[in-house]
């Protein structure tokens, strides 16, 4: 007998216009436990379907248990699903069933066994979980970390040849996940069941794999045993050089650094965002960059961005200078003036204001410190009153 029980090969899977597996190539052996790993989207659970025969592929070949998943009928396919369990990430047992009655129902629902040895088998998977003391018990009334064990019961009922895990451990505290992972490592030594695990959690993965998978964009960067990744790991920062694009790519996912290729966003991708937002090409305007800061050099960022991508006319460019302003905290005194020279600011704490007035609220001036008809002060280009924030509107002139 073969020890492959799972061989995927060139596999590759499309939605639409969207390749979510590009050639992937992976082998499970039996009494193994394989750790399949990767960012989210990364195509882990669409790998998973493929493997429990939910997905067809559009090219490449799925062997399970010898079998062409592909090839085969429904009635062949329902045989070789018998021969494998899931257990999936909530759980998923039945809220009106007792944690005994979810797992003798696919007992009873795939074989002849009498009711008392279906009993009696129930007992035994719930006693390999630990877990025959909850026999009786709902599952509202028991813990994630129960439902996950009751769960597992459950994909034990037909003594499968290989486990399939999505996320084990997600949910659950340190104490909880520890023995969920020693529980699984029990099984696959006690049983000799293959086991792929999916999972994000770093500390379960090494502590129960035998072989470790990692997954990017679809395609497998690495597949090999669990040392490989722990050197990876541990790899130090003064030798990154060394190492490869895919492999700087796993060190970071492996101990969760917040910068490194994972996080660094191609540029092309965010052009095509603003390009998909405001119908302008993002790099003519920002010289390549992804994003223009709000903040230019001479501190006028947010209207010199808009003027850059929209264009203004004379009526936008008033409206646009009055909105500047008033991000700034300026004053008016209402009044259209003749094109003029930008005065120098004088600040002024007596008013309790910015101390930056102008008129129109496109020319800045100085208040000169004098003191306006309502308690405001004086525009430094007309020389009127600018009223204060609980005066009438401001004069005319």
């Amino acid at each position: 007998m073969s020890d492959v029980v799972i061989s995927v090969r060139d596999l590759v899977k499309r939605f639409g216009d969207q390749t979510v597996l590009d050639g992937v190539n992976i082998e499970v052996n039996r009494g193994e436990i394989v750790i399949i790993m990767g960012g989210s989207g990364c195509g882990k659970s669409t790998l998973l379907r493929h493997m429990v025969g939910s997905l067809q592929p559009n090219e490449g070949v799925v062997e399970v248990l010898g079998k062409n998943l592909a090839t085969l009928t429904e009635t062949e396919l329902n045989d070789v699903k018998k021969r494998f369990g899931i257990l999936f990430q909530s759980g998923a047992l039945f809220n009106s069933m007792t944690v005994a009655d979810n797992v003798g129902l696919i007992l009873e629902e795939h074989t002849d066994l009498d009711h008392s040895i279906i009993d009696m088998m129930v007992k035994i998977k719930l006693e390999l979980v630990a877990l025959r003391e909850a026999a009786e018990k709902f599952p509202a009334q028991i813990s994630g970390g129960m439902k996950k064990r009751a769960g597992l019961a459950r994909a034990l009922a037909l003594d499968p040849e290989i486990l399939f895990y999505d996320e084990p451990s997600a949910g659950l505290d340190p104490v909880t996940s520890a023995s969920i992972d020693q529980l699984m490592m029990d099984l696959t030594a006690k049983l000799g069941v293959a086991s792929v695990v999916v999972t994000h959690e770093m500390d379960s993965a090494f502590t129960i794999a035998d072989r470790m998978v990692m997954l990017h964009l679809g395609r497998v960067l690495l597949d090999g045993p669990r040392k490989d990744f722990e050197t990876l790991r541990d790899w130090p920062e003064d030798r990154l050089g060394d190492l490869s694009d895919d492999q700087r790519l796993i060190r970071q996912f492996l101990r969760g650094d917040p910068e490194g290729p994972l996080t660094n966003v191609d540029q092309g991708s965010e052009n095509a965002y603003a390009v998909d937002l405001l119908g302008v090409d993002n790099s003519r305007l920002t010289g390549g960059r992804s994003v223009q800061s709000t903040r230019s050099r001479k501190g006028l960022g947010v209207v010199e961005f808009w003027k850059g991508l929209l264009g203004e006319s004379q009526r936008q460019q008033r409206q646009s200078r009055s909105l500047r302003t008033r991000l700034a905290g300026d004053r008016s005194c209402g009044d259209f003036h003749p094109r003029r020279p930008l005065e120098q600011t004088v600040w002024s704490s007596r008013n309790n204001l910015s101390g930056v007035f102008h008129c129109s609220g496109w020319y800045r001036a100085s208040p000169e410190g004098k003191r306006g008809p309502s308690g405001g002060s004086q525009c430094g280009i007309c020389r009127r009153g600018v009223a204060g924030s609980k005066s009438r509107s401001p004069p005319r002139h």
